[in-house]
């Protein structure tokens, strides 16, 4: 009796660990109750097997306190299944990631060529600085596009934290080249242009008649 009752739960366990292989090969989003905390992560279980949630996979951020997730949900994908050595790891970070970058390729995909933004230096490097245009999103502004005059480093003019105004000139694998110069030439010739613009209802000041007027014949 005591046999069969093995051979029982090892094939429901075998059942267990070959619904969970399906969950993980489809990559399935998972929804969990942390129901326990051991050193270095979380314990959840799906299928009756029990998943370990290392706290580098628990967020996007560094979790100091394990305990603050016990009893809580988490929705995890399987980033290890292995059935030969009872080894189960879930990560909730693989799918927070993954929506941070959805969102990420979002916004991108509104910027446009021809687009001013405004934004600030994140980074100087010998080719150019980056610049941190909001929302997790950044280009680069080549060191030829800083200014209009010819420069040799980026940090001839520019330093971390200054804000910039910047053209997209090129957006291409989620990546953006920037330019400032662009921007600064746009804003000179729209100066010229209103230096020089006449207005179009100014009246006419000199006529045939007043020109005729004072000759005697």
């Amino acid at each position: 009796m005591e046999g069969k009752v093995e051979d029982e739960e090892t094939a429901e366990e075998n059942m267990s660990w070959a619904r969970v292989k399906e969950m993980y090969k489809a990559r399935e989003n998972i929804s969990v109750k942390v129901g326990g905390m051991v050193n270095g992560g979380l314990i959840a279980y799906i299928e009756n097997i029990r998943g370990f949630i290392p706290a580098s996979q628990i967020s996007m951020d560094f979790v100091e306190n394990l305990d603050e997730w016990l009893g809580k949900d988490l929705e995890v994908r399987i980033i290890t299944c292995d059935s030969a050595r009872k080894k189960l790891v879930l990560s909730a970070k693989a799918i927070l990631k993954e929506k941070e970058e959805e969102k990420k390729a979002e916004k991108l995909s509104a910027i446009t060529v021809g687009t001013v933004l405004e934004g600030k230096v994140e980074s100087i490097q010998p080719y150019g600085a980056f610049i941190d245009l909001g929302d997790g999103i950044s280009g680069l502004l080549h060191v030829s596009q800083i200014s209009e005059k010819r420069i040799q480093s980026p940090g001839e003019v520019l330093k971390i934290g200054d804000t910039v105004k910047v053209k997209v000139t090129k957006s291409e694998g989620g990546k953006l080249s920037l330019s400032a110069k662009a921007v600064a030439m746009d804003e000179k010739v729209q100066e010229e242009k209103e230096v020089f613009k006449m207005p179009s209802s100014a009246p006419v000041t000199t006529s045939l008649g007043d020109l005729l007027k004072d000759i005697k014949l």
